[in-house]
């Protein structure tokens, strides 16, 4: 019996197996509500199994509830929330809101921003919102048209959350730094405004619009047409949602991967070194060698500060050159 028991147990596919056993330690109280748990490296470590099969194992326990992705920190233990009471067979009545009398438009946009903020854009949806708040998702509709309509007033609320100062610097090239930083300031809060629209296709928001009055406002009078004060203005705001777009990316990646951003590098520095290796990309391959001597990091936040200034230049000399402006709008003004 105990050898049939034995091979039983080996016909269980691996990661159903560490599954298991990872799922013992939040039973047991050894992996509390928010803990992380092993990343996909330490899982393949410790189980001695490929990254394939790790990977397997975060996404069987999501897929249970048991874990959930939390941005810039990684896969953690979800909190025990007791599930709702059923209702009584044959009964037609939605689910009881808990507090129906309470609920409001912002207290639905706030809701909204937080799962956003938490799971990111794709993951927003009515019922997800009304699940939070506790309500009927019907009852949300009383407040808010559908979920586009929620996307722009959360777009909204989020924008407001990061006001541009009451005085503008003194200075074209600062005042378009400072509005820069507050827009990238607002992405950073709220990854997912990256996602509300394509560059081309922009949203008629009062937050919004006060970001390009801030930047027109700042090339206002100095000899530049109307095209070119444009341009210029979506050019800024480009640069920020370009880098901003990649914090959501970069939440998601980890939440599927469950791995890092040094972890998942590490997974792929065998194939980075055999295309180097080829001697096809021999700049490439020089620049890898000195890697591995010094490093290499990429941060977002050091990424958006380390253009913001080489872009800033480059648009005081287009600004020059168009309008004789040069002065005005240089490093100095």
């Amino acid at each position: 019996m105990a050898a049939k028991s034995a091979q039983s147990a080996k016909s269980i596919p691996p990661y159903l197996r560490i599954a298991a056993a990872i799922r013992k330690r939040i039973a047991d109280g050894e992996l509390a509500p928010g803990d992380r748990v092993p990343s996909t490296r330490q899982i393949a470590r410790e189980w001695q199994v490929a990254l394939a099969t790790a990977t397997k194992v975060l996404t069987t326990l999501r897929q249970e509830g048991l874990v959930r992705a939390e941005p810039r920190v990684g896969t953690v233990v979800a909190s025990r929330t007791p599930p709702a009471s059923p209702a009584p067979a044959g009964s037609t009545a939605p689910a009881a809101p808990a507090r129906e009398g309470e609920l409001t438009r912002e207290r639905i946009v706030r809701a909204a921003i937080e799962l956003a903020d938490r799971e990111g854009l794709a993951a927003l949806s009515m019922r997800g919102v009304a699940a939070r708040l506790g309500v009927a998702v019907m009852s949300t509709y009383r407040h808010v048209g559908g979920k586009d309509d929620l996307i722009l007033l959360m777009a909204e609320a989020a924008l407001a959350d990061t006001p541009l100062p009451a005085e503008a610097p003194a200075g074209c090239r600062a005042r378009l730094e400072t509005g820069a930083r507050t827009l990238w300031a607002a992405h950073r809060a709220h990854p997912w405004l990256a996602h509300i629209g394509p560059l081309t296709r922009p949203i008629a928001l009062p937050g919004m619009i006060a970001f390009s009055e801030w930047n027109l406002a700042a090339l206002d009078g100095q000899g530049l047409d109307a095209t070119t004060m444009f341009n210029l203005n979506v050019l800024l705001y480009s640069y920020v949602q370009g880098i901003a777009v990649h914090l959501e990316r970069q939440a998601q990646a980890e939440s599927v991967t469950g791995m890092t951003e040094n972890e998942w590098l590490d997974s792929q520095a065998g194939a980075l070194a055999a295309l180097a290796a080829t001697g096809r990309y021999p700049t490439f391959a020089k620049v890898l060698r000195e890697f591995s001597e010094t490093g290499y990091d990429l941060y977002l936040d050091e990424l958006f500060e380390f253009g913001l200034g080489p872009l800033l230049d480059g648009l005081t000399a287009l600004v020059g050159r168009r309008a004789a402006l040069g002065s005005e709008c240089g490093p100095d003004a």
